[in-house]
C-alpha cells in the first residue's frame, strides 16, 4: 500500500462502498476483516534499506496508510496525510510558506486557527488579511498580489454558517499565482469536494466527523497535486506531527459510517434549525439548508446536503450563556460531529481568541453541533432551556 489512495479497491465508485473497503484488504496474514493496529515503533528489516515499505512508525505505518488511502479516495484524492490534530495538519501547511509571505483568510474562522495565524505566525513576519465570506466570493482579486501564497477558506464556516463560493474563489487565487486549502471539516467529503471546485489542498480535523465519537484527535490533508504532497510527506516525516495506530484506526472506523451518520446529522440539523428559526426566543437560526441564508443557493450548488452545525441568534449573551447551561441532552461541551449532540456559547469558548478581533464572534450565539439522537428529543430540549 502506498499513501496515493491506490488499492485493489481503487476502482469502486460509490462514496458509500469506498468507505468500507478501500485501503482496507483483508489482512494478507490472518484474514482479519479489520485492518489491524500496527502498535508498533519499528520495523524489522531483511538488510540495510530492504524492507517491506516501512522502516520507522513515524514515517509511515501500515494502519496510517490504510486511513490515508481511504480518506484520500473520499476526497477524490490521489494523495492523503494524516496527522495527530487539526492543528498539526495546518502547521504543517504553514511551513509551505516563508515570513514574509501572505495569507488571505476567510474572517469567520475556526478560533485555533486565528490564534494560530495572528500569535504564532504573525510575530514571526508571516502577514494575514481576514476577509467576509461575501467578498472571498466575490471580490478575492481584488486582495491578492505577488506576495499571496495561500488563500485560506471554511465553508460552511465556524460557527457563523456562513459559505463560500469555492470555485470562484480559486479562480481568483491560482490567477494571482496562489494556492487554496479549504477546512472542509463541517461540511465532510461526503457533503462537498473542495478539490472538484478547484482547491490545491483540503484540510480536515478528523477528531470531528471523520472519527465521529469523541474519541479521537487527529487531522487530514488530501491533494492531487504531486509536488505538493511530496513536500507534505517530507514535512510530516520531519515535523512529526504524525497520529499513532489506533488513533488512525479509530478514524478509519468511522469512517466506515460516515454517510450514514451525516445522513441523519444532516436531517436532525434541519429539523432543529426550521423550528427554531420561528420560535420567539430566537432572532435567528444559521443554517445554510434555510431558504433565508444568504447562502443557501450556493450551498445547494456546491453540496450534497446542508451538514449537521446550526447556530442560534438568542437575545442576549446572557441568555445565550444561561441557556446552555439548561439543556439535559445537548451536552454543554467544545468540539463537534460527535454522534452526541454539543451546545457551546463559542464566544468565551471555541473562538474566546477573536475575541479583540474586529470580526468578533458575537456574544449572543449559540453554536450547536445536531446529532443522530431522535430530533424531537433534541427540539423538546432546547425548548425548555429557552423557556
Amino acid at each position: 500500500m502506498s499513501d496515493t489512495g491506490v488499492s485493489v479497491a481503487s476502482d469502486l465508485v460509490e462514496f458509500e462502498t469506498r468507505a468500507i473497503h478501500v485501503g482496507q484488504e483483508p489482512d494478507e496474514a490472518t484474514g482479519a476483516i479489520t485492518t489491524p493496529i500496527y502498535q508498533t515503533s519499528t520495523f524489522v528489516q531483511e538488510a540495510v534499506g530492504v524492507h517491506k515499505g516501512y522502516d520507522y512508525a513515524r514515517v509511515a505505518n501500515p494502519t496510517r496508510t490504510a486511513l490515508q488511502e481511504c480518506l484520500a479516495s473520499l476526497e477524490g484524492a490521489a494523495h492523503g496525510h494524516a496527522f495527530s490534530s487539526g492543528l498539526g495538519a495546518s502547521t504543517t501547511l504553514m511551513h509551505l510558506l516563508h515570513p514574509g509571505d501572505r495569507v488571505v483568510s476567510v474572517n469567520d474562522v475556526y478560533g485555533g486557527i486565528y490564534r494560530m495565524f495572528t500569535q504564532v505566525y504573525e510575530p514571526k513576519g508571516y502577514e494575514f488579511t481576514f476577509l467576509s465570506a461575501e467578498e472571498v466570493s466575490t471580490g478575492l482579486a481584488e486582495h491578492l498580489d505577488e506576495r499571496v501564497k495561500l488563500v485560506w477558506l471554511e465553508s460552511p464556516t465556524n460557527p457563523l454558517l456562513n459559505v463560500v463560493d469555492i470555485r470562484a474563489a480559486a479562480e481568483a487565487a491560482h490567477a494571482a499565482g496562489a494556492l487554496v486549502v479549504v477546512d472542509n471539516t463541517f461540511a465532510t467529503p461526503y457533503l462537498q469536494q473542495p478539490l472538484a471546485l478547484g482547491a490545491d489542498l483540503v484540510l480536515h480535523s478528523t477528531t470531528k466527523y471523520l472519527g465521529g465519537h469523541s474519541d479521537v484527535v487527529g487531522g487530514f490533508v488530501a491533494t492531487n497535486d504531486d509536488a505538493l504532497s511530496e513536500n507534505l510527506a517530507f514535512l510530516q516525516k520531519s515535523l512529526g506531527a504524525v497520529p499513532g495506530p489506533f488513533d488512525s484506526w479509530l478514524v478509519l472506523r468511522g469512517l466506515k459510517t460516515l454517510a450514514v451518520r451525516m445522513d441523519r446529522h444532516c436531517r436532525n440539523a434541519a429539523v432543529v434549525a426550521e423550528h427554531f428559526d420561528r420560535h420567539p426566543k430566537v432572532e435567528r437560526a444559521l443554517y445554510p439548508g434555510l431558504p433565508n441564508h444568504p447562502g443557501h443557493e450556493l450551498a445547494a450548488r456546491q453540496m450534497r446536503h446542508f451538514g449537521g452545525m446550526v447556530s442560534l441568534l438568542v437575545g442576549s449573551e446572557k441568555e445565550a450563556i444561561a441557556t446552555v447551561a439548561r439543556t439535559k441532552v445537548w451536552k454543554l461541551a467544545e468540539s463537534l460531529g460527535g454522534v452526541e449532540s454539543l451546545i457551546e456559547q463559542p464566544a468565551r469558548m471555541t473562538h474566546a481568541s477573536t475575541a479583540e478581533a474586529p470580526f468578533a464572534v458575537p456574544g449572543n450565539l449559540i453554536r450547536l453541533s445536531v446529532g443522530i439522537e431522535a430530533a424531537e428529543d433534541l427540539v423538546e430540549d432546547l425548548e425548555q432551556a429557552l423557556r
